[in-house]
């Protein structure tokens, strides 16, 4: 008996030889698993994606203006930021195909695990959150990414290298961050339309394949770039449009090369080293609309074919060393369009003293290849009917010296 016992208690749920009718002991009835129904999502695609957004969800410790909370079910394509689209490898499928998140200042250790999780993605935009750590070196391997924008956050580190590899990128925006070190030369001949590196600490003498950039707008400015502008940046005459290089280290003199650059409409290199006349080829910059050279070591006469050009709306050579003016400039500064303050041209007012004049010019200075100074590559005619012309948009690149700007 005690044998029989044992056995029906290891088997309670077994036929019972010793029951009526052979019957079977029923094992006590449970209440129903309520499961949360399985989400149908539109594509296989999203449903890959859904647990990577899902796990993302969770690392966020602040969410401002809670746009997690749309962050549920399986309609991504109508979460807060996510854009779906059709991918070019499959025109019938539904995918993500673009982020934005710029101004939700999420905050996130990282997006590691994330953005480098989503394979169709074209366009990544996160300006002004408070992400941090590194950039994904995984990066490189999605196949459609063309825009990255990740400025106005807390990332760090050096350059992340493996974005010289993403052959689809041609927008690339890390201003406003915290990296450092300096930048490979290969990322000036990357086919790039737009490349704001501002406002980090990335330090680097300005590498002589400068000019082999494609970009239109190319701002490093508030780092600590050294250097002279070699003279290759000629060879982007007919890409570079906007060019901001302000508040760094460079040094040495102009290049005549810069009057190439047919197409460029804002150069700024205020706040910088910078010696040695103005080339007169700058008069063959028809297209120019704002030339800052403010704050450097510049010296010698303001050249009239840089005056004459016609659509210039600012020319900015305070906080130099100049000593001569023609009578185009002189039409400027009435006008207001040239700012000559803090020079050394005795007949206008606010210059420097003429003993910090004479302590500057009591220094020996030159130039490399100064007989450079003087060649106009192009067919110029001064003329003294100048009109000043008014501002026709907003500079993109000056755009970017905006934090909390959404480009």
């Amino acid at each position: 008996m005690k044998g029989f016992i044992t056995f029906i208690f290891l088997f309670p749920f077994s036929l019972c030889a010793y029951c009526p009718n052979n019957s079977t002991i029923s094992p006590p009835v449970s209440p129903p698993l309520h499961l949360p129904p399985i989400p149908k999502f539109l594509d296989h695609r999203l449903r890959e994606i859904y647990p990577i957004i899902q796990t993302f969800k969770n690392l966020i410790t602040s969410d401002p203006l809670n746009v997690t909370s749309t962050w549920v079910g399986s309609d991504i394509c109508n979460y807060t930021g996510f854009y779906c689209g059709h991918p070019p490898d499959n025109k019938s499928a539904t995918a993500l195909a673009s982020i934005d998140f710029n101004g939700f200042g999420l905050v996130a250790p990282t997006l590691d695990g994330f953005i480098n999780q989503l394979p169709d993605v074209a366009i990544f935009h996160a300006n002004s959150n408070n992400f941090s750590g590194t950039i994904p070196p995984e990066l490189a391997t999605l196949p459609f990414l063309y825009e990255l924008d990740l400025s106005n956050n807390n990332f760090s580190g050096s350059f992340p290298l493996r974005i010289l590899h993403m052959k689809q990128l041609s927008f690339l925006d890390i201003r406003y961050n915290f990296f450092s070190g300096s930048v490979p030369p290969q990322l000036f001949s990357k086919n790039l339309d737009v490349l704001f590196l501002n406002n980090n600490k990335f330090s680097l003498k300005l590498p002589e394949n400068l000019g082999s950039t494609p970009a239109l707008y190319l701002s490093l400015a508030n780092n600590e770039f050294s250097g002279s502008i070699p003279s290759s940046i000629g060879k982007a005459s007919s890409t570079l449009t906007e060019v901001l290089l302000l508040n760094n280290w460079l040094t040495g003199c102009l290049p005549y090369e810069l009057g190439f650059l047919k197409d460029l409409k804002v150069f700024d290199a205020s706040d910088n080293h910078l010696t040695g006349p103005l080339p007169r080829s700058l008069g063959c910059l028809g297209k120019l609309e704002l030339l800052n050279l403010a704050g450097n070591l510049l010296y010698g006469k303001v050249p009239e074919v840089l005056c004459a050009l016609g659509n210039l709306v600012k020319l900015t050579l305070s906080n130099n060393y100049f000593t001569e003016v023609g009578r185009l400039c002189g039409k400027l500064i009435e006008s207001g369009v040239l700012d000559l303050r803090r020079n050394c041209i005795r007949e206008l007012p606010d210059q420097r003293s003429w003993a910090d004049c004479i302590m500057f010019f009591s220094e020996p200075r030159s130039c490399p290849r100064p007989s450079t100074f003087d060649i106009i590559p192009c067919n110029v005619t001064p003329t003294s009917n100048h009109t000043p012309a008014r501002p026709k948009r907003i500079s993109l690149a000056y755009t970017a010296l905006v934090k909390h700007r959404f480009l």
